[in-house]
């Protein structure tokens, strides 16, 4: 049986206001819960008694049984499944040495929950273990981005801090930036290491941040030079310009 408090307190957890005063946050789903279990600390697993029978490996510090109704009645989804999890958020000590030795992204104020969950699903696919965002940019622990990474949180390490004073420690480190006056990226020369900055859904890279960027590149339409929408989704840039950087290195 979950309590009335339990409830509250799990949908809570929609809040970041919450999740912070806790140190929690929520996961919900067959695989996805399976694929957080073992790289988090699990403070509460909910579950049908058949999904815990049959994931009896999966450890937490409490675990309750519940009839489908309740897990309804706690499941911020509109389709819950058979489990929901509590973990704590991890914490990551922030090193700006990172960009120096391998290649990381910057998210400068991107906002929406999902771009954030694919851009990090990105990352996970193309071997960035580290993205550092703005403090403007999303909460990466909050339910609808934790659901759309699809378990890649376990694999990438997510740094909030101040881009700028990330950028102006990296000296002459290659600092990428996507710009419609930038370099054709598939001209242009890309490293293995450096920092890939993606910006804003409505108003792409801050100018104060713009003005570090030190490689502009471009992604561009085809035909070039055809009247075409005005910009890609910012997920959707990140997947090609991480495709790209990636290519290269076959």
């Amino acid at each position: 049986m979950l309590s009335k408090n339990k409830i509250k307190f799990i949908r809570s957890l929609e809040l970041k206001k919450f999740r912070k005063e806790n140190g929690v946050f929520l996961a919900e789903g067959n695989k996805l819960v399976s694929d957080l279990a073992p790289h988090f600390v699990c403070k509460m697993l909910v579950a049908t008694a058949e999904w815990i029978k049959s994931n009896n490996n999966i450890k937490a510090e409490e675990i309750i049984a519940v009839e489908k109704d309740d897990l309804s009645r706690a499941s911020l989804l509109k389709t819950p499944q058979d489990v929901l999890a509590v973990f704590e958020t991890p914490s990551y000590t922030v090193s700006y040495e990172t960009p120096k030795r391998e290649l990381c992204l910057a998210l400068d104020d991107v906002q929406d929950p999902g771009n954030l969950g694919t851009i990090i699903r990105i990352a996970d696919w193309f071997g960035i273990k580290n993205i550092y965002c703005s403090h403007g940019t999303a909460d990466a622990f909050g339910p609808k981005t934790v659901q759309a990474t699809m378990g890649a949180l376990a694999r990438v390490r997510l740094h909030y801090c101040d881009i700028k004073e990330l950028i102006a420690s990296l000296g002459d480190t290659p600092v990428f930036g996507t710009f419609l006056d930038g370099k054709n990226i598939y001209e242009t020369e890309l490293s293995t290491n450096g920092l890939i900055i993606m910006g804003n859904e409505g108003n792409g890279i801050s100018k104060d941040v713009a003005e570090m960027v030190n490689r502009k590149i471009l992604i561009p339409n085809y035909p070039q030079g055809n009247e075409t929408t005005d910009s890609l989704n910012v997920a959707v840039a990140t997947a090609i310009v991480c495709s790209e950087f990636r290519r290269r290195q076959i």
